[in-house]
This record gives C-alpha cells, structure tokens and sequence, in this order.
C-alpha cells in the first residue's frame, strides 16, 4: 500500500514538474530580457524614414521610436535597449542566432516567414512601388518586360516579380543605399522597393520619381524567435494599447508616413 501511495505521488511530482519547466521554457526569453535590463533590438540604418543614423551617429527613425516605445514598457525606461545594425539580407540570421532579441526592421509578412519565425500583429501595411529615373518613360510593371529591375537581396519583391515579368533581368544588391545608388548609375532601368522606403530617397532626391501604382500589400511587424509566446504577447499588448491610444499614429505624423 506504501509503495503505491509513494508511486502516485511521484508520478503527481513528476507531471507539475514537467508543467513547471514547460512553463520556464515558454518564459525564457521575456523573462531573459528583464533579468538582463536590456533590450537588443535588430534595426535598420539606411532606410529613412523607419531605421537611419543622424549626423551623429545616432539611430533615428520610425522603427527606432518603436523600439524606444516597446523598451519603455517592457524594462520602464526607453534607453534600456540596444541597437544592432541589420539588412534584409541578414536580419533573419542575426535573428535566429540570437544576436538580437527581436527584429524591427520594415519587415513584412509572409507565409515563407512564417515559418521560421513569429511576428506581431502589424504595425504599418507597405506597398511595392517602382521608382525610375526623373526622365524615364516607363509607366507601369509591365513596361519593364526584357529591362533591368534593382531588388534588394531579402526583400519579399523578388518572387512576385518574377511571377509578373518573366523575362525581366533582376539585379541584387545587400542595401537600399547601394541599390538606390546603382538606378543613380544608370546600372538598371527601375528600382523595386516598399513604397514607404523609395519615398525616403526620393524625398532627398529630385532626379528620381516613385510611380503611383501600388503592386502589393506589405504588413510591417516585430519579428521574433519562434516559440517565443510569452514576449509576443507583450509586445502585441503594447502594440494594440499604443495603436488604440493614437500613438503610433502619431509616431507616423512624426515621421511623414502615410
């Protein structure tokens, strides 16, 4: 009878222990992050509006005030984070090799992505656009049949291109700052971005033109580790209470984003 009473109350320890520990587990990464005091925070620094360096040094932008916004309510002060710079073409892997905690970096999403990793609920919906010369006379998607188009390594432009214009030739490159400067050159005929990224350039810049037309829809969101639950959690609490109260609205106007 002992022996029985004692193999229940093991086989009872055992299973809230497990309980326990799947628990932890789901917690690690949030709870890593407030026993650290510190948020790293993968960002862009040559895009404006959303992710730049200022004179300084120093990184501005929509995403950066996001990050603040997020680190604030998190850790209860906006200078507890950590900036680390990413492209498109690496965010992904400074992402899952945990140099970073989280990703915020115009990055939309998809059904491939979704695979790898887990996002929030969007915080600004993007659209592809195509930018030419200020003296092109190409119109539309369909005018860059059998020409040159600038993609960014990373991007989600690449594959529905393809798909659209079968026999464009597609040239890459790691940054927007060296693709922008390749259309400059007069290397491709157009450049194929987010609307809201080509707008940074073009706003600096009068020797180029974003066409109107918009080809997609592009949902921007924070970018996690998969399995990482409880800090999404959070962190789309945060959202949903900053986009309820008008501030990311605000953050928008801030930064002349549609």
């Amino acid at each position: 009878m002992i022996k029985r009473l004692f193999g229940a109350l093991l086989l009872i320890s055992l299973f809230f222990c497990g309980c326990v520990k799947k628990e932890q587990a789901v917690q690690d990464e949030l709870t890593a992050i407030k026993n650290k005091d510190l948020l790293i925070v993968g960002v862009k620094t040559d895009i404006p509006p959303f992710g730049y360096l200022d004179k300084n040094g120093q990184n501005i932008g929509f995403d950066i005030d996001l990050a603040k916004f997020i680190a604030k309510r998190l850790l209860g002060d906006e200078n507890k984070i950590s900036f680390v710079s990413v492209n498109s073409s690496n965010r992904i892997m400074k992402l899952t090799s945990k140099e970073v905690d989280i990703v915020i970096a115009t990055m939309s999403i998809t059904p491939s992505r979704q695979v790898i990793m887990d996002f929030s609920i969007p915080y600004h919906t993007a659209g592809q656009a195509i930018m030419v010369k200020k003296d092109s006379k190409i119109s539309s998607l369909m005018e860059l049949e059998n020409k040159k188009a600038i993609i960014v390594f990373g991007s989600t432009v690449e594959k529905s291109l393809r798909s659209n214009v079968p026999n464009i030739t597609i040239i890459g490159y790691k940054t927007y700052t060296e693709a922008f400067q390749a259309l400059k050159e007069n290397k491709a005929d157009a450049l194929i971005a987010d609307d809201t990224i080509l707008l940074g350039f073009a706003l600096n810049d009068s020797s180029v033109k974003i066409l109107p037309k918009r080809y997609s829809k592009e949902p921007y969101a924070v970018a996690f580790r998969k399995g990482e639950s409880s800090l999404i959690e959070e962190v789309n609490m945060i959202l949903q209470e900053a986009i309820n109260r008008g501030e990311i609205r605000q953050l928008k106007e801030k930064w002349g984003i549609n």
